[in-house]
């Protein structure tokens, strides 16, 4: 908001105001196959200007104490752990997703796990799932961020997304 006395133009800016809520993807560790590294890098890149972020954990810390430290830092209410016994939804379900966690004012922590997935872990823990099928957690970062882009393209209206 401008406001303009005699030559001079002030702005005023509000104090830090939280808006819109960051989506933050969690990976365990960094991608070892580059295939992998260049389309998880590519989506990122893609997304940032999305409010979409993402956090290579380099220490590749058991299943449970990665967890309980995503968990402590960020809230048990804002996390949600991509699993096969997650919520399974499609693309549209995603976009209608993205909106909700965009007018919320909190974070949401998307945690992709380890190869030997969470197991008892994240029992109680709310969970989405990429389909009926296992994948490889390099593999199922590049499709979670995928999926992501494609729900912004959906919400913009692009023609990215055809059915």
């Amino acid at each position: 908001m401008s406001q303009q006395v005699g030559l001079r133009i002030y702005h005023y800016t509000p104090r830090s105001r939280k808006c819109m809520g960051r989506i933050n993807v969690h990976l365990h560790g960094r991608a070892r196959d580059a295939a992998f590294r260049i389309a998880i890098s590519d989506y990122a890149n893609r997304l940032a200007g999305d409010g979409v972020q993402l956090i290579e954990h380099r220490n590749r810390t058991e299943p449970g104490p990665y967890l309980k430290s995503i968990v402590e830092k960020c809230g048990a209410a804002s996390v949600i752990i991509l699993e096969e016994k997650g919520e399974v939804i499609d693309s549209m379900g995603y976009a209608e997703k993205m909106k909700e966690w965009r007018l919320s004012s909190d974070d949401i922590h998307l945690v992709v796990g380890p190869p030997g997935g969470f197991a008892e872990h994240s029992d109680g823990m709310h969970s989405l799932s990429l389909g009926l099928i296992t994948l490889p957690h390099e593999l199922a970062a590049v499709v979670l961020l995928e999926q992501l882009y494609r729900a912004c393209m959906i919400i913009k209206g692009s023609p990215y997304h055809r059915v």
